[in-house]
């Protein structure tokens, strides 16, 4: 009676927007955890593996659209289901 599904692999690139191209929906009804060297961020709204960066939001700047700027920062990359 355990139905549960395993989660999908995690892409080597994610964003939280649901207007970007790299949002995959079904990956978000499960908890990630993303780690930039070696400290897991809390904060990330979008990450790439391969290149290795992740984006966070800029606490005050707001860009044309009212939207928080992203900030990149670099460095190695994972990401995990927790």
């Amino acid at each position: 009676m355990n139905d549960k599904k395993s989660p999908p692999t995690l892409p080597d690139r994610l964003s939280g927007d649901s207007r970007s191209p790299h949002h995959v929906a079904e990956i978000f009804e499960h908890n990630i955890g993303i780690k930039l060297n070696d400290k897991e961020r809390t904060d990330v709204e979008e990450y790439c593996i391969s290149e290795g960066w992740v984006k966070v939001a800029s606490p005050k700047s707001l860009d044309r659209r009212g939207q928080p700027l992203l900030i990149k920062l670099k460095g190695t990359v994972e990401a995990f289901y927790k």
